[in-house]
């Protein structure tokens, strides 16, 4: 890390006198004090000065594991901004909970983080780590997406595209250095984060002339990220290719794999042959990172929602064998269709915890050690479902909602390393409810829209329609 707000191209002092070594070394210690946190200083517009980078200190690096544990995504609305009250409250209760949180580099909250090239503007990004630090989190940062001069458009902060479009175009491949660079300029910035995601969903990554995901332009970009980052400091974690693991209706031919499948569908060829590529030809990988949904393309829930989970276990444990035990993140996973306007408003609030509850045991029960929920906080002023938390533009925002309590207590109650046991289910009640059991604690999902009556454990109980139960041991 360079000197914080500092050019040494552009200051030079001619040493003629004694008093002009006090005076410099006295300006010195005052710009640097000027930069540190706290002290008003602006992140935008800082330079690169060879590999230095001039900007706000981070904290000590934290102790580097291949594993996170359970956690969420921010978006593009999240609790660093909005009430003081209602931040303040979430601030409450992330803290002491430990969970790991991811940000992108560039979108879902973050600004352009080079608009032009060798000038960074790391404001946003600071913001989102900061509060990430401030309430005791875990910090992981996705490498998605890249400024436009690096794509072929316009450099310029006040010229970033932000459409959906431009988003998700990668990098063109003389601008993939230029890319690793970034990369390796944002590890320096924040020595305390430690994980590092390659991209998002292999956005950009199409080749329409062979129909296929462009495998071997995302392995060449990852492999570059990767050294970069290790040059930086050889114990970053690095994972990819974060591919969207995408199924079909088994009773489809096309695309289908005949080598991955179940009642929830089948694997979609071209995502095993791009996932095979990439771990085959890959640098190397700390944990291996996926997405996906248990719906299939065509939003089939195979054969209902429930049993349709099974797919993030059946993919797990495939992605699992072919990295020869990897740490397997899933950075999103999704349990709820959504309509035209990408909104999940079609379920209740208990029916929507449950399945998602539902869908974290099967993960866990694939061999998955950490994961991303998305979307914490929904646009201002409206209702969200599913969401972590009330929006913060109000002073009554930031109250915790269901999903918060699952998430947050799953990630307790299940971090990396946990031991799983058995748990005895009464015969009847096996159709009926989902677990997931440790030495002191066991997680029971009922499926069914109706009160039922359940054995689990030796202990029987009732439960409500869609009840998410936690039993002590």
């Amino acid at each position: 890390m360079g000197r914080h707000g500092w050019n040494s191209g552009e200051r030079r002092w001619r040493l003629t006198a004694l008093l002009g070594v006090a005076v410099a070394a006295l300006a010195l210690v005052v710009t640097l004090i000027s930069t540190l946190p706290g002290n008003g200083a602006s992140t935008r517009g800082t330079t690169r000065d060879g590999d230095k980078v001039h900007g706000t200190p981070a904290t000590p690096p934290q102790v580097t594991k291949p594993d996170v544990g359970w956690g969420f995504t921010h978006t593009q609305y999240s609790a660093d901004q909005g009430s003081g009250a209602a931040t303040e409250r979430v601030e409450g209760l992330l803290s002491g909970a430990g969970l790991p949180q991811n940000q992108a580099v560039m979108g879902w909250g973050a600004d352009n983080p080079e608009p032009v090239e060798g000038r960074y503007d790391f404001a946003t990004m600071d913001r989102r780590i900061d509060f990430v630090r401030k309430t005791g989190g875990t910090p992981v940062v996705t490498l998605c997406c890249a400024p436009d001069w690096m794509k072929g458009g316009k450099a310029g902060a006040d010229n970033t595209d932000w459409s959906q479009t431009a988003l998700e175009t990668a990098p063109r491949p003389e601008h993939f250095k230029d890319y690793a660079a970034l990369a390796a300029t944002v590890a320096r910035r924040y020595p305390d984060v430690r994980h590092f995601v390659v991209w998002n969903e292999f956005k950009g990554f199409w080749n329409d002339s062979k129909a296929r995901w462009d495998y071997e332009g995302y392995t060449e970009l990852y492999n570059l990220v990767y050294k970069a980052l290790k040059q930086v400091d050889p114990k970053i974690m690095v994972g990819g290719p974060y591919l969207v693991m995408d199924s079909v209706d088994p009773r489809q031919k096309e695309n289908a794999s005949t080598a991955l499948r179940g009642s929830w569908g089948a694997m979609d060829q071209r995502i095993v042959d791009a996932f095979t590529y990439w771990n085959t030809h890959k640098a190397g990988a700390d944990f291996v990172v996926v997405d996906g949904s248990s719906y299939t393309n065509d939003d089939e829930l195979l054969p209902n929602e429930f049993a349709a989970t099974d797919k993030f276990t059946a993919v797990g444990a495939w992605v699992r064998r072919q990295t020869h035990g990897l740490p397997l993140w899933w950075a999103e996973y999704y349990v709820e269709p959504a309509d035209g306007n990408d909104e999940r408003r079609g379920w209740s609030e208990d029916r929507r915890v449950a399945v998602q509850a539902a869908g974290m045991i099967a993960l866990v029960k694939g061999g998955a050690s950490s994961g991303f929920y998305w979307n914490p906080e929904d646009e201002k002023g409206t209702d969200c479902p599913g969401c972590l938390w009330t929006p913060t533009d109000s002073a009554e925002g930031g109250r915790a909602l269901p999903m918060y309590g699952l998430v947050s207590r799953f990630s307790k109650e299940f971090p990396p390393g946990t031991a799983y046991r058995t748990v005895t289910v009464a015969p009847d009640d096996v159709p009926n409810v989902r677990v997931l059991a440790t030495d002191k604690v066991v997680l029971v999902v009922n499926t069914l829209g109706r009160a039922i009556s359940a054995q689990v454990d030796g202990k029987r109980f009732d439960m409500k329609a869609y009840e998410v139960k936690w039993l002590t041991r």
